[in-house]
């Protein structure tokens, strides 16, 4: 995965979670209108697992959203509508929930997509990042090639906390000369929301998530 979806209240780092999602305010900073209609239908197919996968983590499944079609369909539509004819090039999705999102929304825009993946997950000559973790350090990973000088790209992943995976994301990219547009998540923490732009990259969420 990506950026955690799970979220320890009174942490600071990616295990600060969430409980519950619930539509994003309107703001001009990356979030949709809340008075669309889709957004109460996405925030309540997520599902909150408590102390998963270890006690005080109140963990976000997507999953229980993947398994209403209609709902999903909604989720990915809101993402191709702010994207399409924006000249996007490329979606990169964050291993590995940002690989459900991400070809779905390349495929409606006409752009390639990009995994980036963990470790010793590609076959072919990579390019890393290393990043820094609340307690280690985890690497991405992305094709040699995969990128054309100056494409625009944008980076998809399931949950924003911290954003240090997504930082790690546009970092990886732009190093391979991406112009890195945008990121875009389905789910935000609302302690970070003053957060969602990352070293000048704005963040685009969906829904919040509610203590």
């Amino acid at each position: 995965m990506g950026e955690q979806e799970n979220i320890k209240s009174g942490g600071g780092d990616k295990n600060n979670v969430v409980e519950e999602a619930m539509p994003a305010a309107a703001k001009e900073n990356g979030r949709v209108a809340a008075t669309d209609p889709r957004l109460q239908g996405i925030s309540d197919a997520i599902r909150v697992v408590p102390h998963f996968p270890k006690p005080g983590i109140m963990f976000n499944d997507i999953t229980a959203l993947l398994l209403r079609p209609d709902v999903f369909k909604d989720a990915v539509d809101m993402f191709v509508e702010r994207y399409r004819g924006m000249g996007i090039a490329a979606v990169a999705g964050i291993e590995a929930r940002g690989f459900i999102f991400g070809p779905a929304i390349a495929l409606a825009i006409g752009a390639k997509f990009i995994p980036l993946r963990k470790p010793k997950k590609l076959p072919g000559e990579v390019i890393s990042e290393t990043y820094e973790l609340e307690y280690g350090r985890d690497c991405l990973e992305m094709h040699i090639g995969a990128i054309e000088q100056g494409e625009r790209v944008v980076v998809v992943d399931d949950l924003v906390a911290t954003g240090g995976t997504l930082s790690a994301a546009i970092r990886l990219l732009e190093r391979a000369g991406a112009d890195v547009v945008e990121c875009a998540c389905l789910i935000g923490v609302p302690k970070f929301k003053d957060f969602y732009k990352l070293n000048g990259t704005p963040v685009y969420i969906l829904v919040e998530s509610r203590k």
